[in-house]
Formats: C-alpha cells, structure tokens, sequence
C-alpha cells in the first residue's frame, strides 16, 4: 500500500488517489504511540527478527528495536538479520524443504545468545518461528506491556 502512489504514478485516474492513500499508510512501529517509558524489558534479552514485510516491503529499520530498548530490553545483534525466515506467506506451504531450511538457518542466529524471548512484527512469522523452537517467540506489541 506504501508503494501505490508510485506504482500509480502515471496512471491518469490512480495516480492522485494511491498518492493519497500512500502518503497516509504507516506501520504501528512508525507512530508516535506515546509509550511509557518505564522500564518493563529490565533484565530480558530479546532477539528480533525484523520480517521481510516491514525491512523489505515498507523500509522500516531500527524502529522497534529502538522502542524495545527505550523500555529497558536488552536486544541482541543477529547475524544475517536481513535474511527471510523462511514463512513468506504461502511459500511456507509450497517451498516446504526450502522453508524449513531457511527457519532452522534463521533460529541458528536468533538463538546463538540464548535470549529470553524472540520478537517479531509478522503474525506469519512469529507462527513460524514458534513451530521450531522451545524460546518464547513474541509480537513486539506483547513486550510493552
């Protein structure tokens, strides 16, 4: 949706209204939600997996875990955070070798410090990444409170 105004661009009947919805359309991580800033996260050491939909699709880096460390977590650096965790919607159910091959290199880095708990901002892949692992795997909006 952020991207419709210039898919649009040179359509004479889309262009003005999917400029209007794109300059409108934000990701929750993109909001100034006015948290409270105490600190909830004292003493857990998160693991993020920024998914492919928010790094990739929408542009957005370094947010949540910005907001995650204004709240006290202590986020751990992953190797190859740019990397699919293999989930990609349906290309779980289609790709199933390549998926889980993809999942278990990803969890490899996710858990290489043992974190308390993995966060994501992808339903699709929070599902995911909780079919291989015993760590908590947790939506970013669950650590705020």
């Amino acid at each position: 949706i952020k991207q419709y105004g210039e898919i649009m661009q040179n359509s004479s009947k889309y262009a003005r209204p999917a400029r209007f919805i794109s300059e409108r359309c934000r990701d929750l991580s993109e909001l100034d939600i006015g948290l409270d800033t105490r600190p909830v996260g004292e003493n857990c050491t998160v693991a993020f997996h920024s998914p492919c939909t928010l790094q990739h699709g929408q542009r957005v880096h370094g947010k949540i875990e910005a907001q995650l460390q204004k709240l006290g977590y202590r986020l751990v650096q992953t190797m190859d955070s740019h990397l699919c965790c293999g989930s990609a919607g349906s290309y779980s159910l289609l790709e199933t070798k390549l998926s889980a091959k993809l999942l278990e290199n990803k969890l490899a880095c996710l858990e290489q410090d043992q974190p308390d708990v993995i966060s994501t901002a992808n339903i699709g892949c929070l599902m995911h990444l909780q079919s291989g692992t015993g760590t908590p795997v947790k939506h970013w909006i669950e650590l705020l409170v």
